[in-house]
């Protein structure tokens, strides 16, 4: 499925859903805003608009991820944002490795960061929901933890059954290897990770492609994220 491609005044070299920049294609975000960011570690992780973020210089961001891995040198993560001041909360399953925190943990040490941590199934489950215009799932993974403490429990088929709500955000920030202009999206391997999950689950969904293609130009057996869930594009470097 597709959608029409849009007019954006804000961005007059816009072709279809491409913007001329990680800014450009940015413009709307504010200052509290919820934000997803996909990724699993080092692979399939939106660089440039993560970069973007930064510049455009919102604060009290909350970050849904999978969290701040180890970096190599030049890469632009989770990390370099919460760093630059700009983050106030994260919901992960593994805000920081265990071995090599970075300004994650020092900043949630020092309480300037506040960390929710959730199961990466059950955030999937919260994402798919929100995606789905579902309010919440009973989920019996966080049954009889701390996780389960001040929330609903419900008995299913005898076993525990904790309410778990839904996630969305005001933008989801994904990487993919290639789209058309009119926003159909192809991911390389396992670098779709999140990103079809989270292309659902936000208000204004922007993706960092490596190409992008007129239409007609992907084959549409291969595209796994559909256009109509894809507002904004822009090349990564």
């Amino acid at each position: 499925m597709t959608s029409a491609p849009e007019n954006s005044p804000g961005d007059p070299t816009k072709q279809g859903k491409l913007y001329s920049s990680a800014l450009a294609a940015l413009e709307g975000i504010s200052n509290d805003a919820t934000v997803l960011v996909a990724g699993f570690a080092d692979c399939g992780i939106p660089q440039n608009l993560l970069r973007g973020l930064a510049e455009s210089g919102v604060s009290g961001l909350t970050l849904i991820c999978q969290g701040a891995w180890i970096k190599e040198p030049g890469d632009f993560t989770v990390s370099d944002l919460v760093a630059s001041g700009q983050v106030r909360k994260m919901i992960s399953p593994m805000p920081f490795h265990p071995m090599h925190g970075g300004a994650v943990k020092e900043q949630w040490e020092s309480g300037e960061l506040e960390i929710e941590i959730v199961s990466q199934g059950v955030l999937a489950e919260r994402l798919r929901a929100g995606g789905a215009g579902i309010g919440g799932v009973f989920l019996p993974s966080s049954s009889g933890t701390r996780f389960a403490e001040g929330k609903e429990v419900r008995q299913y088929g005898g076993c525990e059954h904790v309410l778990e709500l839904a996630l969305k955000a005001d933008f989801a920030l994904l990487r993919a290897q290639a789209a058309d202009t009119l926003g159909n999206m192809v991911y390389d391997g396992t670098a779709r990770n999140w990103n079809p999950t989270m292309a659902m689950a936000a208000g204004v969904t922007v993706v960092e492609v490596d190409a992008v293609h007129d239409p007609g130009g992907i084959d549409p057996e291969l595209v796994i994220t559909q256009a109509i869930f894809i507002d904004r594009l822009v090349l990564s470097d």
